[in-house]
């Protein structure tokens, strides 16, 4: 039933091309949301939480071909990836675990309820159809319920521009990888439509590190879909819907017990199929100020792996989701939003349900103080009950400085797998009955300072979390819950635009992670940042230069993985209004690392491309 709402979606989206011949000439998409993950619509001087947004342009200046690779340039985001081009991939923030850390495309949550710990796996979400990507840090279970935990990375596609038009490119670079895709799209006071597809190919490098004398290239390829609409109704109210597909295959390592980090050539292939959608209606009533929101969205996720060609594991996981919001605007000072979800998840023959209210409110004493307080309740069909809340403010003394901080509350219901899990190896014949739910929280601090002439910023956040019952996997109960994980850290950014063609951004991240025994964190740096310099001089020409740091990190095993440093170059020459020239040059000092004990990843290398507007 969910897959069928999902295709009359692209029908939607299909359909739209009718509208658009019709005039190009008017505004007809709602005005746009600067943080969208707050819920409540608001700038990014109003918003108390600390929050990371990466733009499309951002995007395209640093010619980043993966999602992944982009969160990454976030203060406060760790990354792991088992091997590149296909490995799999996770996010945490803050120290929290992936699972922790709720993922949102389109307003949809998208973990996969068929892993370990329901989390997502961003190995395969290029960033050919991403318009906007908000990362926000601590705890957001008041505000998304379940998973957020840790932070929200809410990721939006791209909207259709007003007009007609669209976009191809195609690129070739090292280790015979060919990308493309295209879209097209159109808009008038009707309705809109953009559609997409985009792909990729490679022969890759070996999953498990070539200098443990791993020779084989493990390939890759990937499709992407994507189709959105949206009908602009009288009232000003609009139907819009979307839907997201990948179909992924990505050749892998095998176990070997004996090797660095236990992988090793093998002849391992992991295929991953991922539809996500939704479909939703805006009703204004009362002269605009009451926002009405009802969405349906879904999400599934297959995953098949094969051993020397015989099927060796199958998973399938989805989740639908039942959502309204109504915001009402009492007046200048006073916003209220209430709500109500239903959230389905299943995997593998096993189901659980949340149902979900909240309450959000907003007051502005003056204009230059925001306040906000929620409350949600989340009634997981295994677990029970659980309430939430969370508290932030944002204050802004001049123009120049904003002055933010945030406290709030975190649930988590332990995992489809989690709770079902049997470890026959354990010597155990039932799922541990008394695994607990993940609760934490959270504060943070910090102040931000941008110069009058508005070419420098700077800015600083101190966050503390503490997390309770975080579960993790123990050879006496399968899963089982640890007492207590403390996370407490810095984070620091800052720009300046050196002149009209050239400005420099940064930012630094101190975590310091442990669990109740006063272990460190494994798989997480203490020390980790980004810099990069941009370089637009008027005419043809621009550039972009990316330095990562992420520093020395404990491994599951107990010993320690060194830290490393890369840097990575970027290049445009537009030759003419519609045709531009790009290239990309990664690693270029050829660093050799790991991200996780035992994965390689790529030395020098580099693409070229050529991409069209019209």
């Amino acid at each position: 039933m969910y897959k069928t709402a999902l295709l009359s979606a692209a029908a939607i989206g299909i359909a739209m091309p009718g509208f658009a011949q019709q005039s190009d000439t008017e505004e007809n998409k709602l005005a746009p949301i600067i943080v969208e993950g707050s819920r409540l619509d608001q700038t990014a001087t109003e918003v108390g939480s600390s929050v990371s947004i990466i733009s499309a342009e951002d995007l395209e200046k640093l010619d980043l071909d993966f999602a992944l690779d982009a969160v990454a340039t976030a203060p406060g985001v760790t990354i792991n990836q088992n091997g590149t081009f296909g490995g799999s991939a996770s996010v945490r923030i803050r120290g929290a675990s992936s699972g922790q850390t709720l993922v949102l495309i389109d307003g949809v949550p998208v973990g996969d309820p068929s892993t370990t710990d329901g989390s997502f796996n961003f190995a395969y979400l290029d960033t050919a159809n991403i318009d906007r990507i908000e990362v926000l840090k601590g705890p957001q279970s008041t505000l998304w319920g379940s998973d957020a935990i840790g932070g929200v990375v809410s990721i939006t596609t791209k909207q259709p521009d007003d007009g007609f038009g669209g976009m191809a490119f195609a690129e070739y670079g090292s280790f015979n990888t060919l990308r493309g895709g295209a879209s097209v799209e159109g808009a008038n006071e009707t309705g809109d439509f953009r559609l997409s597809a985009s792909g990729i190919s490679t022969d890759g490098i070996s999953k498990a590190d070539e200098e443990n004398g791993n020779t084989e290239d493990d390939a890759y390829e990937s499709t992407t879909l994507s189709a959105r609409g949206g009908l602009n109704l009288p009232g000003d109210a609009r139907l819009q819907a979307s839907v997201l597909y990948n179909d992924a295959e990505s050749e892998y390592d095998s176990f070997n017990g004996a090797a660095q980090g236990s992988v090793a050539d093998g002849d391992e292939v992991t295929q991953n199929e991922t539809l996500s959608g939704n479909v939703s209606l805006e009703v204004p009533l009362l002269d605009d100020r009451l926002d009405n929101l009802f969405l349906v969205g879904y999400s599934d996720i297959t995953r098949e792996n094969f051993t020397n060609g015989a099927q060796s594991y199958f998973a399938e996981g989805d989740r639908a989701i039942f959502r309204y919001q109504g915001t009402f605007e009492i007046n200048d000072m006073n916003t209220l939003s209430v709500g109500a979800e239903r959230e389905e998840t299943s995997a593998n023959g096993e189901d659980a349900d949340t149902d979900s209210l909240f309450a959000l409110y907003e007051f502005k004493p003056v204009d230059s103080l925001t306040l906000t307080a929620g409350v949600r309740n989340d009634d997981d069909s295994r677990f029970g009950s659980e309430t939430t809340s969370r508290l932030a403010a944002a204050w802004n003394p001049t123009e120049q400085v904003t002055i933010r901080s945030s406290w709030g509350q975190g649930f988590k219901a332990p995992s489809i797998f989690q709770s079902t899990y049997i470890c026959t190896f354990c010597g155990l014949t039932e799922p541990n009955a008394d695994l607990k739910p993940e609760t934490s929280e959270a504060f943070d601090i910090g102040v931000e300072w941008r110069s009058v002439d508005g070419r420098a910023e700077a800015g600083i956040t101190y966050f503390d979390q503490d997390t309770e019952n975080q579960i993790d996997f123990s050879y006496t109960a399968g899963y089982d819950n640890i007492a207590l994980v403390e996370s407490k850290g810095v984070e620091l950014f800052g720009g300046y635009v050196l002149n009209d063609w050239l400005s420099v951004n940064g930012n630094y991240t101190y975590i310091d992670a442990e669990d109740g025994d006063g272990n460190e964190l494994a798989r997480l740096p203490q020390h980790s940042g980004n810099v990069s310099l941009a370089v637009d001089p008027e005419g043809p020409f621009s550039g972009a230069v990316l330095v990562r740091y992420n520093g020395d990190e404990a491994n599951t095993n107990g010993t320690t993985l060194d830290g490393w440093t890369r840097v990575d170059l970027t290049g445009r020459y537009e030759l003419n209004e519609s045709v531009e020239l790009y290239g990309r040059v990664e690693n270029l000092f050829d660093e050799d690392y790991q991200q996780i004990l035992g994965y390689g990843t790529p030395g020098l290398s580099g693409s070229v491309g050529l991409r069209l507007r019209y």
